[in-house]
């Protein structure tokens, strides 16, 4: 049986052609797409409704929106909106997936955020959400959340229940924890180990034990760079480069995650901030060994990727979310398209 396996959009690509690529890969037997809601280049809600709207099957993912940018009663509204627009998969699964995140900084401080308790922050805006979801009305007071007497107040069409699964992106130990206690999925992140995602799991599984239940009721996709060329795999090497350099110097989060040498990273610092321009990132990836981008990523030919991907599959994921760095998205879908590892 082949591997779930998803695309990850972000902002490499113009719009036109990811829609059209996101069309190409449910042809081709894509079962998902994950839209990311990127540094302030694209907003999720609005890709996520293009892609909706223009495949017919595939389920579609925030991954992940960042919960100091919206009320959680927004967030329940758009995607019940969302879902209505989706319709249900093959499976009579929603098409529509809630992906949330703490944001990360320096971002989050200069838009005038306070990034603060986000354990917390992201407990309560889970909780809420899930109730708005049920359509019944829903008090909550929190440090971060209060609601009065809210509901979803849908007048006309389908008043049941929204059955959207809520998923937690997390890197940090005791936010992995978090998604396995009170998340439907965790979406783990790229730009790390095979041995951070089986760490990773441990941590998922400790937290869905305290809520009575056991690792394999809690869905795990990663987001995971694929670089695949086989005309110039050289080529597709540095491009990933470029992309763990932009991660080393902008997101300590992640950082901290691939276990790169901080010398390294202090390096790579001076040259890429944020924000950065794509020239910044192709300079800093000559500072990056050819062995750190291969044992954070999937780069090079076709077989070498589907090799790399099996390698964090063993490691417990569940479904892979390629992130495909080349201009050219069609041997990342082809390469992958009926895969099983």
């Amino acid at each position: 049986m082949s591997t779930r396996i998803a695309l990850y959009l972000q902002d490499k690509h113009p719009i036109s052609y990811e829609l059209e690529m996101a069309r190409y890969a449910e042809e081709r037997g894509i079962t998902e797409i994950w839209q990311a809601d990127t540094r302030l280049a694209r907003d999720c809600v609005v890709m996520m409704s293009a892609l909706l709207a223009g495949t017919g099957s595939v389920r579609v993912g925030s991954g992940v929106l960042p919960i100091w940018t919206r009320n959680p009663a927004v967030i329940a509204a758009t995607w019940s909106t969302m879902w209505e627009l989706a319709g249900q998969a093959d499976d009579g699964a929603s098409r529509v997936m809630l992906g949330l995140g703490a944001w990360w900084e320096p971002i989050t401080s200069r838009v005038g955020e306070d990034r603060r308790r986000p354990l917390k922050a992201m407990r309560e805006n889970i909780e809420s959400i899930r109730a708005l979801f049920t359509m019944e009305e829903v008090s909550y007071s929190g440090e971060f959340v209060n609601l009065d007497r809210v509901s979803l107040d849908v007048a006309y069409g389908d008043v049941g229940p929204r059955e959207i699964p809520i998923y937690l992106g997390a890197t940090g130990p005791r936010m992995l924890e978090l998604a396995g206690e009170i998340c439907d999925g965790v979406v783990l992140n790229y730009v790390v180990t095979p041995d951070y995602i089986r760490e990773a799991v441990a941590r998922v599984a400790a937290g869905a034990e305290k809520a009575g239940k056991s690792i394999d009721d809690v869905d795990r996709p990663e987001l995971l760079v694929c670089s695949l060329s086989d005309d110039d795999p050289a080529e597709a090497v540095r491009t990933g480069k470029s992309l763990v350099a932009y991660y080393l110097g902008t997101e300590p989060h992640i950082m901290e995650a691939s276990g790169a040498d901080p010398e390294l990273v202090e390096r790579v610092k001076e040259v890429v901030g944020w924000p950065a321009t794509e020239a910044d990132y192709r300079r800093a990836a000559d500072l990056i060994p050819d062995d750190l981008a291969r044992s954070l990523m999937a780069v090079g030919t076709a077989t070498q990727c589907r090799d790399t991907v099996a390698e964090y599959v063993d490691a417990g994921v569940t479904c892979p979310i390629l992130y495909p760095l080349m201009d050219n998205m069609v041997p990342v879908i082809d390469a992958f398209a009926d895969w099983s590892p």
